[in-house]
């Protein structure tokens, strides 16, 4: 199975012209087998608690319908990151398109303390399934809560991603935590990290991945929009590219 996790420079609520950079990116995974790519948090409108409200919507809004067609044309899952409603308030979310199945939305259960004033807690995790293999999602402060890849590993996921948008601190951080999750659990591990100012920090990028025995062999700058693309068969690193434009 082929993942891609892509890095990319959100436009602040601007969900048009980063779901066109979302599709470019998506069609360069296409192009190098993917089954899968994963964005990172909040992507479709930048990570911008302080507009949530404002911008979140339901995960079967319309404007997201190209996602699910690109999805059935091309047998590729597509993950992106927004907010949405419900009852409880706005949530962020992962809106997950998967060829010819219903959309599934992921919600994060762990919010850190700072996002508590904008943001409800999802309820439940959602895995995905490819060739077999169970593949968890994480949503950026998930990964440093131990009871979320704890419990990953006990419903028999092999392959961890965490969507995240971290700062350079925070990448610091992530990575010694993801190999952690890695090396302890035997799951391949990737992180998809956004670049650019977004709500009071800068994006690091360093979008990672890490082999099952808990070793980086991929990784992206701190500063181009790209993605990298690692083979679970292998375990080895398929591709690492900038957008092209």
């Amino acid at each position: 199975m082929k993942l891609c996790v892509a890095q990319i420079r959100s436009i602040k609520g601007d969900i048009l012209q980063n779901s066109n950079t979302h599709k470019r990116l998506i069609e360069q995974a296409i192009h190098n087998g993917a089954d899968l790519i994963v964005f990172p948090e909040l992507s479709l409108t930048g990570y911008e608690p302080e507009l949530a409200n404002e911008l979140a919507t339901t995960p079967d809004d319309r404007r997201f319908d190209d996602f699910q067609a690109i999805s059935d044309a091309n047998q590729i899952t597509i993950c992106v990151g927004m907010p949405t409603t419900s009852d409880s308030g706005i949530r962020i979310s992962m809106l997950i398109f998967q060829p010819h199945q219903p959309r599934q939305t992921y919600s994060k259960q762990y919010i850190h303390p700072d996002e508590e004033p904008y943001f409800s807690t999802g309820q439940g995790q959602v895995f995905l399934t490819g060739n077999a293999t169970k593949i968890a999602l994480a949503i950026c402060y998930e990964l440093s809560v131990p009871e979320h890849a704890e419990n990953a590993a006990k419903h028999g996921a092999e392959i961890y991603i965490a969507s995240v948008a971290k700062s350079a601190d925070g990448v610091e951080k992530a990575s010694k935590r993801l190999a952690e999750i890695a090396s302890t659990y035997s799951m391949t591990v990737l992180m998809a990290n956004n670049i650019g100012y977004c709500d009071n920090f800068e994006g690091a990028g360093k979008s990672s991945v890490w082999t099952n025995k808990g070793a980086l062999v991929g990784q992206l700058n701190g500063t181009d929009e790209g993605i990298l693309l690692f083979d679970t068969v292998t375990q080895e690193l398929v591709s690492q590219e900038n957008l092209i434009t």
